[in-house]
């Protein structure tokens, strides 16, 4: 759903809607990321003329996106007591370059070729190749450069968070959940090529993906990292996760119903995508369980296959939602979202934040996009 976008949430939240996505924050994260790269390309220039394409690429990259987990990482700032101020955008910034890293792998791995309805990184560099007619393979020499910049971006993002003049208590605390949130994310992407290699993980082991993969990194640990950085207490870190938790299992299995559900031109990237990638999901896992015979047989050899068509994929989602996976997905995001407001209910916060973060947690679970 679209940013500043009012939804309903239940009435003992705040008996409000309140605008979450503050065109001021976005705003000023853009401009820090902007300024930030400005220093780092001629910083990059002076290593090699060469690396202006490194520059430019990253540039593109981060010059789009929802903005989602720096937002949160602000309104944890808020909900700690805090206003607006430069530091909190320099997390916010930090937490871009850390999507990036991680959004450029993760093209990578699923070897896509679209994001946000332009090519990946690796493609962009597989094209620099071919166009140039270099030697040696151009998928290799794309996908090795995109690895590259996806590390850049993760060293950049502590640079960010270096920046401000922290005293050392604040520093330690928000520095420690940002490592953890890192070790957790580059876990769970592991967990989820590992399941993509098995295939016999089951929800259990779907979920558990969904939770380290993106739910933690992507909701969670970025409202308990500003909290964290405002030296807010530990009561209210505490609630922050009860809230984030449940909030970021929602939003992957969201995420999982847009791979395979999503339209191009809402998404970004090309119709069934994780069809094709072979993606375990809960989704997934759930029609696995519900189907037998042919429709079991039709899955196993349709689903994975790079070469997937448009009519394959349209049986694959005709099968998934016949299978009663789709309600069952739904169903439980409604369940996450209603664990996520109790838990919401019992934080001591600034009753202004607390009715952001009412709106903010059904705009992320009935997201569209």
């Amino acid at each position: 759903m679209s940013g500043g976008l009012e939804l309903s949430y239940p009435e003992e939240v705040t008996g409000t809607t309140t605008q979450w996505d503050s065109p001021w924050l976005r705003s000023q994260v853009q401009h820090r990321i902007d300024d930030f790269l400005k220093e780092q390309s001629s910083t990059l220039r002076n290593i090699a003329v060469e690396a202006d394409a490194v520059s430019d690429a990253i540039t593109e990259f981060l010059a789009g996106g929802k903005r989602i987990r720096g937002v949160l990482a602000y309104w944890g700032w808020r909900a700690a007591g805090h206003d607006h101020g430069p530091e909190i955008v320099d997390v916010a910034a930090a937490m871009e370059f850390l999507q990036a890293c991680a959004l450029i792998h993760d093209d990578v791995m699923d070897a896509s070729e679209t994001r946000r309805g332009k090519p990946t990184v690796h493609r962009v560099f597989r094209g620099h190749h071919e166009t140039g007619g270099w030697s040696g393979p151009a998928d290799t020499f794309g996908e090795a450069t995109a690895i590259l910049l996806g590390d850049l971006c993760l060293t950049w993002s502590d640079e960010l968070l270096l920046a401000p003049d922290w005293n050392v208590a604040a520093y330690r605390r928000g520095k420690t959940i940002f490592d953890l949130m890192r070790t957790e994310l580059m876990i769970g992407q592991y967990l989820d090529i590992l399941e993509q290699a098995r295939g016999t993980g089951g929800l259990t082991a779907a979920l558990r993906v969904a939770d380290y993969k993106s739910g933690k990194y992507s909701v969670q640990r970025p409202l308990q990292l500003g909290a964290s950085f405002a030296e807010g207490p530990e009561a209210l870190i505490e609630g922050l996760g009860h809230y984030g938790s449940p909030l970021g299992q929602a939003f992957q299995l969201r995420d999982d119903l847009l791979g395979v559900f999503g339209t191009p031109d809402a998404t970004g990237k090309p119709a069934g995508d994780d069809l094709r990638e072979g993606k375990r999901t809960a989704l997934i896992a759930l029609t696995e369980s519900a189907i037998t015979g042919t429709d079991a047989a039709f899955l196993s050899s349709h689903l994975g296959n790079p070469d997937l068509d448009a009519q394959g994929v349209a049986e694959l989602r005709s099968l998934i939602t016949d299978s009663g996976a789709t309600l069952r997905v739904e169903q439980l995001i409604a369940a996450l979202l209603d664990t996520s407001l109790t838990a919401l209910n019992a934080i001591d916060m600034p009753a202004d934040v607390k009715a952001v973060l009412g709106t903010l947690a059904n705009s992320i679970a009935y997201r569209e996009a």
